[in-house]
């Protein structure tokens, strides 16, 4: 019975991996397809609905998690996810090929998801909570982290208005307008159904083997959410695609902050466990990190070198995460 359920479990896995590359695929085929055909660069469409849409799965596991009153699960998807983003997956998208950033994204998109990881220090630290032994994320907190992310969003529409880049206006669509929204649809559709079976029989096998769930948490969920996002960063890797595979991951974050996380707390006020002090210091430290690697080797470019630095660093933050839990 033991090798069946593990048996079933491996092949749900494999399907699942599967519809996350195929899904991968036909999202950034029709992401890009759409841009072209409203002369819309790469980056503000990995930014907003590559972004967004490879954040669907934080978004749901955090609804359900605030409303059952799970504030671990709240926070840890959403530290973890961050940490998983950086670390692991734009560090694999490096590794597979050095990713140009543009300048907007070095001076403002970078910055500004540090600015939401020391936001979230901040909000959690604050004198009060202090002084009442209590640390939590209030719905006060929620409604701060949403209205960062409508000033996201008004600087997404100031940079959609500027002038176009001539990379932008010779490239011509592959799809029309229609069957770009249909590919995005059915690779949105893929990922979700991908990431959900990785998920639950990732879990499943992890329980199988007697890992405890406070480690599933920490570690396959926060990875498993983020599969979406690897899929489409390591896809567009392949493809040479730097703005997508950049903008993919910062984009993803300040979602996860400003926008999920605020979300949340709004449900349901998070009580903060201190099991998680780790992971707060280290969503700063990696987003100063992503700004200072901008300038080392090649300049204004993730190369191969930072990528293995990023991925070694994950390996040890897990290994930490793991002889803690």
């Amino acid at each position: 019975m033991f090798l069946k359920g593990t048996m079933v479990n491996l092949i749900f896995f494999i399907i699942g991996l599967c519809l996350l590359v195929k899904g991968a695929d036909f999202l950034i085929t029709g992401a890009q397809s759409f841009a072209r055909n409203f002369r819309i660069s790469d980056i503000i469409i990995s930014l907003t609905l590559v972004a967004f849409g490879t954040s669907l799965a934080e978004l749901f596991v955090n609804v359900f998690a605030s409303l059952a009153g799970d504030s671990d699960i709240v926070l840890g998807n959403i530290l973890g996810s961050n940490i998983v983003n950086v670390l692991l997956i734009l560090g694999l998208s490096a590794v597979i090929y050095p990713l140009k950033v543009t300048d907007n994204t070095i001076l403002k998109e970078i910055p500004l998801s540090l600015l939401a990881s020391i936001l979230v220090f901040g909000l959690l630290f604050d004198s009060s909570n202090v002084q009442i032994n209590l640390r939590e994320m209030s719905r006060l907190d929620g409604v701060v982290l949403l209205g960062f992310f409508v000033l996201f969003l008004y600087y997404i529409y100031s940079i959609s208005v500027q002038s176009l880049s001539p990379e932008v206006a010779t490239q011509p669509a592959s799809l029309s307008v229609k069957k770009s929204i249909i590919f995005a649809l059915f690779g949105l559709v893929g990922l979700a159904f991908g990431a959900r079976l990785v998920v639950k029989s990732a879990v499943e096998l992890a329980f199988h083997f007697g890992v405890s769930e406070a480690l599933v948490s920490l570690t396959i969920v926060s990875i498993g959410t983020s599969l979406p996002e690897m899929a489409t960063s390591l896809r567009a890797a392949f493809r040479k695609n730097s703005d997508i595979a950049v903008g993919n991951i910062v984009g993803s974050n300040i979602f996860n902050i400003f926008f999920i996380l605020g979300v949340s707390a709004v449900i349901r006020p998070v009580n903060y466990n201190v099991a998680f002090d780790k992971d707060v210091y280290m969503g700063i430290i990696i987003n100063i990190l992503m700004f200072v690697f901008m300038f080392t080797g090649t300049k204004k470019v993730f190369d191969r070198f930072e990528g293995i630095a990023f991925v070694f660093i994950y390996i040890l933050y897990i290994i930490v995460v793991i002889r803690m839990g």
